[in-house]
């Protein structure tokens, strides 16, 4: 029987977390931020158990893909849960249960929504369990929890604009609020190189010299630029920042990559959407093959063009603001 369940979004950083001080509780070498993407969703339902032992499987929703985690991924979702029974000070065993409204593993952050809808739902848990810690427990506690988790779920926690530099991300403000997202999917297939492997590697790129303060400059740059509605300056740096981070990942030891031809297709695209008309979408990849496009308001019609462009064979998923609902 279902005790409780949470929601969370996933979010795409613009400026990387690329690179840890701290692999064992996440704790990012530079400081990074994201815009939360509330039409892409994990959820997470907890169920009684009568088993000695905490267990997983994917939650059957309409609509809703399973994810088809592994034993080891399976094993670093329920010791993230133990650890936030423990917390929580949560006793017995629970079956837990979580899907996606999107593809998995191929680098639109599910790992972020799945585990920020892990630690809200053992939130809710510990509050119908009457945890006194959790009377107590703040959304920047929560944020700090989660990334012990998976470090980029602890931006998952706000919306929209999250700014993660330390032990726990905060909401941003001041910064446009109705910004619309495509993300272009090339592959969905589960990617070889995960995200927490690609934190190891890229510290042995030589090109990881001075990475951290190329993403804190480029951070401050940002800021400015959506404080002040200079798009061109925002899509500018998107695009250097993750051909930097995916320049890391080439240049590794050993070297991988998660770009394919498609993928630079969509990039040079977006450039060449750019010399025509003077404007265009900000750029940015995540761990994985698949391209992000994020659009002012005002440019729906745009955005809409530029999908049209693209390869029959493309899909293209878009925030409501430009799905024509």
């Amino acid at each position: 029987m279902k005790i409780c369940s949470a929601t969370a979004p996933s979010n795409i950083a613009l400026i990387k977390y690329m690179g840890k001080t701290s692999h064992t509780v996440n704790t990012p070498a530079n400081a990074s931020i994201s815009l939360t993407l509330d039409h892409l969703l994990s959820e997470v339902e907890i169920h009684d158990s009568e088993s000695a032992t905490d267990s997983w499987q994917p939650l059957i929703k309409e609509g809703w893909t399973a994810p088809e985690l592994s034993e080891k991924g399976q094993a670093r979702f329920l010791k993230h849960f133990a650890k936030l029974k423990e917390h929580f000070g949560i006793d017995g065993s629970y079956q837990v249960l979580s899907a996606n409204n999107f593809p998995s593993d191929c680098g639109i952050a599910s790992s972020a929504s799945s585990f920020a809808a892990l630690t809200l739902a053992a939130f809710e848990l510990a509050k119908v369990k009457g945890s006194a810690e959790a009377e107590s427990t703040s959304m920047k506690q929560l944020s700090e929890l989660s990334r012990q988790g998976s470090g980029s779920s602890c931006r998952s926690l706000y919306t929209p604009w999250a700014l993660w530099r330390h032990e726990y991300a905060e909401p941003v403000e001041g910064l446009p609020a109705d910004l619309e997202h495509q993300v272009i999917i090339l592959n969905d297939e589960k990617k070889e190189v995960s995200s927490s492997e690609a934190h190891k590697r890229v510290t042995t790129s030589p090109s990881f010299e001075g990475r951290i303060e190329r993403a804190e400059s480029r951070l401050e740059s940002l800021l400015t630029g959506l404080g002040s509605g200079d798009w061109k300056q925002v899509s500018d740096i998107c695009l250097v920042e993750f051909e930097d981070m995916h320049e890391l990942f080439e240049t590794s030891e050993p070297s991988f990559s998660y770009r394919t031809d498609d993928s630079r297709k969509v990039v040079e695209m977006v450039k060449s959407f750019w010399q025509e008309n003077g404007d265009g979408p900000a750029p940015t990849m995540d761990a994985g093959a698949n391209v992000h496009l994020l659009w002012r308001a005002d440019q729906a019609l745009q955005a809409a063009e530029f999908a049209a462009s693209l390869p029959d064979d493309f899909q293209v998923v878009a925030s409501p603001g430009l799905a024509g609902d």
